[in-house]
């Protein structure tokens, strides 16, 4: 659906998503990466699990919550990539950790 345009000599760098090594750029935000995934879908609702994909891209509607090095319910639209960063979909209802 998306795709990002070619920058020649731009830096980049390496997350994974779902264990899958995934490139983007500095700057970006985890949503935009997600949305151009195969499957953008960054969660699943608690209740029917439908899936939700990043919408607003500014942090007022949720539907771009995910998993993001070990932190539950990440507004992903809000953070920006890091090398190394780990992002997991966020299937069904949070697990509450003690």
């Amino acid at each position: 659906m998306f795709r990002k345009l070619p920058e020649p000599g731009a830096p980049s760098l390496t997350l994974t998503i779902d264990g899958v090594p995934v490139e983007a750029a500095p700057g970006e935000t985890v949503a935009a990466v997600l949305l151009r995934q195969q499957s953008p879908a960054s969660r699943t609702t608690p209740v029917k699990e439908s899936p939700r994909a990043p919408y607003c891209m500014m942090g007022v509607c949720f539907d771009c919550l995910a998993v993001v090095d070990g932190v539950a319910s990440t507004q992903t639209c809000l953070v920006s990539v890091r090398e190394g960063m780990r992002v997991e979909r966020q299937y069904g209802k949070r697990s509450v950790q003690s």
